[in-house]
């Protein structure tokens, strides 16, 4: 039980990142179990094949119609192991680096739209090019992860990770690399839709990562998916950053807001010289102790 309710916490404070891949491993293990219990009375385990088709992206529009939800369950389901191993060290990977470098309340809008547009490219390249035109049916995590990884390449062009072999490369060139590979691989018909879903993603990645750098996107500029309304979704959690660090804002308004916020802690230390600390309203202790955090106050 304890294994159980470490995992429940994990999931309840952890980051979106973390219930990212919770989801994903989640619905692998449900496919799985699923199919253990179709053999296990007596059906064959090529059954499952029904469940995971409700699932998964068809190219055909007909069967499209019928299972609408499909562009978006697709992005969460996996059926083989490797498959879901690969997607989710990728999805850790670029994620956390898209946390750090652009900010974690966009992780979950380029993981979502990042897979609608794969899903949008492999739809039309299939129904489009003569040679694809096969009707198949695609499910994984691949274009949403390509999404993550394009925009933060975009975004943080120069930033560079350590690869083993190959020492420090740039973002850029991961990206560009990673692109020109799924751009190769498509002759092979072996996995076009996976390849299509890719590049789909990255498309979107491409684009985010672009807006971005013209502050044509900010934290608060898009409907918001990390904090809806009202009901309690797996993506939400409340965000500890603090606005100061928001990447979109420009020189003048950083100033501006840093030097208004001096201010307010100089107030609020003032009161507490000549009145203490306890006569200090609820804000103004949290405002204390947000500034006494971010050492551009310190």
């Amino acid at each position: 039980m304890s294994i159980i309710n470490e995992i429940k916490d994990s999931f309840k404070n952890g980051s979106i990142l973390t219930r990212l891949i919770y989801v994903n491993i989640a619905v692998f293990l449900v496919i799985r179990m699923v199919q253990l219990f179709m053999v296990l009375g007596g059906n064959s385990a090529d059954g499952i094949s029904a469940l995971v088709s409700m699932l998964a992206v068809p190219s055909a529009l007909e069967f499209l119609l019928t299972r609408f939800w499909t562009p978006f369950t697709y992005m969460f389901v996996h059926f083989d192991f490797i498959h879901l191993l690969f997607n989710m060290l990728y999805l850790y990977w670029f994620g956390k680096l898209f946390i750090a470098l652009v900010t974690p309340r966009l992780l979950l809008k380029v993981y979502i739209l990042g897979g609608l547009s794969g899903a949008l490219l492999y739809y039309l390249g299939t129904n489009l090019i003569p040679a694809f035109n096969v009707n198949s049916e695609m499910i994984g995590a691949s274009g949403s992860v390509m999404a993550i990884m394009v925009t933060v390449a975009i975004y943080r062009p120069n930033h560079s990770i350590l690869l083993l072999f190959f020492g420090e490369v740039r973002l850029k060139y991961i990206a560009l690399i990673a692109i020109i590979l799924d751009l190769i691989s498509i002759p092979a018909l072996s996995n076009t839709g996976g390849h299509l879903a890719h590049l789909g993603g990255s498309a979107l990645g491409l684009v985010f990562g672009l807006m971005l750098l013209k502050g044509q996107i900010t934290i608060g500029s898009l409907t918001t998916l990390t904090k809806p309304k009202s009901g309690n979704y797996f993506w939400q959690k409340k965000s500890n950053m603090n606005v100061l660090h928001k990447r979109a804002l420009t020189d003048l308004e950083y100033n501006t807001i840093k030097v208004r916020r001096q201010k307010e802690v100089d107030s609020i230390l003032e009161k507490i010289k000549n009145s203490g600390y306890e006569s200090l309203s609820e804000s103004e202790k949290k405002t204390l102790f947000e500034a006494s955090k971010d050492s551009n106050f310190q």
